[in-house]
């Protein structure tokens, strides 16, 4: 006669495990690889919005003449901050 023993294990501890240093490295490996990704991810996503908001700003700018000419005199208006700055401006003829 065969007796069975059922149980279930709920709490399980490990203590001072010892890991190869090739598994490792293999692990700091992959770890640095995913938060590359997630930087690449992050930044691919920072460029599409900043391309959104360009081309917001591109429409406004055609719809209103105006804001292209007030937008050129603010960019003068910052690099004017450096005094030895000198700028050159094409002239309608």
């Amino acid at each position: 006669m065969h007796c069975i023993l059922l149980a279930e294990l709920t709490l399980a501890e490990l203590k001072d495990i010892q890991l190869p240093d090739t598994m490792k490295r293999a692990m700091a490996r992959q770890a640095e690889a995913e938060r590359e990704k997630r930087a690449k991810i992050i930044n691919a996503e920072g460029e599409s919005l900043a391309a959104a908001a360009l081309g917001d700003a591109s429409d406004t700018m055609m719809a209103h003449p105006l804001a292209l000419q007030l937008r050129n005199l603010q960019s003068l208006v910052e690099i004017g901050v450096d005094k030895n700055t000198t700028v050159v401006l094409p002239a309608p003829s």
